[in-house]
């Protein structure tokens, strides 16, 4: 499927590379606009597939039967993770930690789709900060829910500085992190044995759950999956 009408809506450079922001409009189907992210000239995300984001923090939210939930969300990206969160009103507080102020930039200047609807909710605080390094530090606040979603998958990194995250002792610290009953809730493109094991070391339950979808782009079914952990 091709597309058209291309119109890059920012280009930076950044710590780890260069980031774009574009907006298409997929010629199979007028009308229909979409946003992606490229790094490095790589394709990075969509809005045009958004299930796993969603189901990520849709999953999470099944497994805590809590109210007033504190949650905090590791990679703001084009937000559908976090919006999805914040459409439960169960959820009293969610903070966005993003890395890049550039995506920060996206976000508050009405760049991508959700910028209007995430703007305008109180419960929503994003945080320009590196949640690897603040998990991995004491804790000095717990969150009922931790939702990640940064690296390609835990075996193909954004960066290195994240590796530590999915050892057992990197769980362990980000376990601290979490309120009594809380989950952590791991996206990735692809299924990853060695972090699930480290999972079930840590905590006494774990799921990981495939989420299918049919690529148009690329007129193939992909799978991405998600990791989720408690107690």
């Amino acid at each position: 499927m091709g597309l058209s009408n291309l119109k890059i809506l920012a280009y930076d450079e950044t710590p780890l590379g260069i980031l774009c922001l574009r907006r298409r409009e997929l010629i199979s189907e007028p009308g229909t606009i979409v946003t992606e992210v490229t790094l490095n000239h790589e394709f990075l995300m969509s809005s045009l597939y958004t299930d796993s984001e969603r189901a990520l923090a849709r999953t999470a939210l099944e497994m805590h039967a809590g109210e007033n939930l504190k949650v905090l969300v590791g990679g703001l990206g084009l937000g559908y993770t976090a919006r999805e969160a914040l459409l439960s009103k169960r959820v009293g507080s969610l903070e966005v930690i993003e890395l890049l102020p550039e995506v920060i930039d996206w976000m508050e200047g009405g760049l991508v789709p959700l910028s209007a609807e995430l703007n305008k909710d109180k419960r929503l605080n994003i945080s320009k900060d590196d949640v690897y390094g603040r998990l991995a530090a004491q804790p000095t606040e717990r969150f009922d829910l931790i939702l990640i979603d940064v690296d390609h998958s835990p075996d193909e990194r954004l960066g290195e500085e994240s590796l530590p995250f999915y050892t057992e002792d990197g769980l362990r610290a980000a376990k601290e992190h979490l309120a009594q009953d809380g989950v952590l809730a791991v996206w990735s493109y692809a299924e990853s044995s060695p972090f699930a094991d480290a999972l079930r070391k840590v905590f006494a339950e774990v799921r990981v759950e495939p989420v299918l979808f049919d690529n148009q782009l690329v007129d193939e079914q992909q799978t991405d999956w998600l990791f989720f952990a408690r107690g």
